[in-house]
């Protein structure tokens, strides 16, 4: 059975007949999603958020990353349709999981929608079938936990299915790699689940990295993200510590990035927000406790970093608190909400964070031109226009996330006061008035 199931899925996915099913149309699966159905395979997306499912099969994209175009081509010539029936998993080939892998409280591991989507899988499974878990989370999740929710279908995992994981590697907003032009990291339960699943990637990215198996590649990820992690931790430490030594923070970098080895480019910031750096990090500190092994970099880069929004807070009420006005009648002017620069993501945003505790201090208002309304648990507020007036009128304007669209120079010249943690008003001509990081 295993040979005839290996090499009938191969020849399906070679000639791109294979139905591909993706668990998860977010920022992973809808571009990976479309990609496979812009090379020719019929693709069908599951999620079980009807609005996007919706506007998925009218050809709405609500990703950033997403060419509308593109997704409407597919749409409409039929190569992917978007479903929230599990049912359909029976019809797919090749089933590729993208769902979100969050945190508990304590920061452990949630692998709530993990273990569900394979539970679902589970249930509806068929005999040559490739399942590929593309989730980040920590070494060990695909053969400890998912295989055997796959196996307790009583089909087994190299003769009659495979199984592989291929950590996604989306960066959003960033123009020069895609999903098609992004190395692919895969690694397999087996031999043969890493031959299908290394074909099966092949057809749509320009790269595939194999690895030996499941864990490694799995590692691969968070470490990837951890790196980025502990390095913008390091320049977030060097900018408090610059501010004391009443340094550039900004200036000192640039001359450090101009060495031309030894040396990569991170930038300070008000944290770190989105749907990995601020997590992952955590998969992997949780893992190594099983080999009671304490992750000291992994665990200070995390404080660092989740002190940032407590110190910008500090900084701007200090810098309020000299314009010798009572706080109830100051109002402060925040430009961005999304955590990264030309997005409208607010997820783990630490903007959030600044918004809301400084709210308990002076009125707050907002500008995001990606972002109108922020909608938190119980809290929100709406992004205001960015006008002469709503800039003269804010006591100070903060900066904390610099989207190209804006001309902070045209901010610095009407505003009274600016704390910029971005470094987005480049002119040393407001310099008296702009405060950075």
């Amino acid at each position: 059975m295993k040979l005839i199931a290996k090499e009938s899925l191969l020849r399906r996915i070679r000639e791109k007949t294979a139905i591909v099913g993706v668990i998860g149309l977010g920022y992973v699966g809808l571009p990976f999603a479309v990609e496979k159905a812009k090379v020719g395979f019929s693709v069908i997306g599951l999620d079980r958020n009807q609005a996007r499912v919706d506007m998925v099969n009218r050809g709405l994209s609500y990703i950033d990353d997403v060419c509308q175009e593109e997704l409407r081509i597919v749409v409409s010539e039929g190569r992917l349709r978007a479903e929230t029936d599990f049912t359909c998993i029976s019809e797919m080939d090749a089933v590729v999981i993208c769902v979100p892998t969050p945190l508990t409280k304590n920061r452990s591991p949630d692998l709530q929608f993990v273990t569900h989507v394979a539970g679902e899988i589970s249930s509806r499974m068929k005999p040559g079938q490739l399942i590929s878990l593309e989730s980040t989370t920590y070494p060990g999740t695909t053969r400890e936990v998912i295989l055997p929710i796959l196996e307790s279908s009583g089909l087994r995992v190299e003769e009659d299915f495979f199984v592989s994981h291929s950590p996604e590697r989306v960066d959003p907003g960033n123009t020069r790699y895609s999903t098609k032009n992004t190395n692919k990291i895969v690694g397999g339960i087996g031999p043969g689940s890493l031959e299908v699943a290394q074909c099966f990637y092949e057809q749509t990215v320009e790269h595939v990295v194999p690895v030996s198996s499941t864990d490694a590649a799995e590692l691969v990820k968070v470490f990837e993200n951890t790196f980025r992690a502990v390095n913008i931790a390091l320049v977030n430490e060097l900018a408090q510590l610059c501010y004391r030594m009443r340094l550039n923070v900004w200036e000192v970098l640039d001359a450090a990035f101009t060495k031309p080895f030894g040396i990569l480019p991170f930038y300070p910031g008000p944290g770190v927000g989105g749907h990995c750096i601020p997590i992952d990090p955590h998969y992997l500190e949780w893992k190594a406790k099983e080999f009671h092994f304490h992750t000291h970099f992994i665990a200070l880069a995390g404080e660092i970093n989740r002190g940032m929004p407590g110190f910008v807070v500090e900084r701007t009420l200090d810098l309020l608190y000299r314009l010798e006005k009572p706080f109830s009648k100051m109002t402060v002017l925040v430009l961005g909400a999304a955590y990264k620069r030309d997005l409208s993501d607010y997820r783990e945003s630490p903007n959030l964070l600044i918004m809301k505790q400084l709210q308990s201090k002076v009125e707050v208002r907002y500008h995001d031109p990606l972002v109108p309304f922020i909608h938190d648990g119980e809290w929100s507020l709406a992004s205001v226009s960015l006008t002469e007036e709503e800039i003269r009128k804010a006591d100070l304007v903060l900066i904390l996330t610099d989207h190209r669209v804006i001309d902070y120079g045209w901010v610095a010249e009407h505003a009274s006061l600016v704390f910029d943690t971005r470094n987005a008003v480049k002119s040393s001509q407001w310099r008296e008035k702009v405060h950075l990081l």
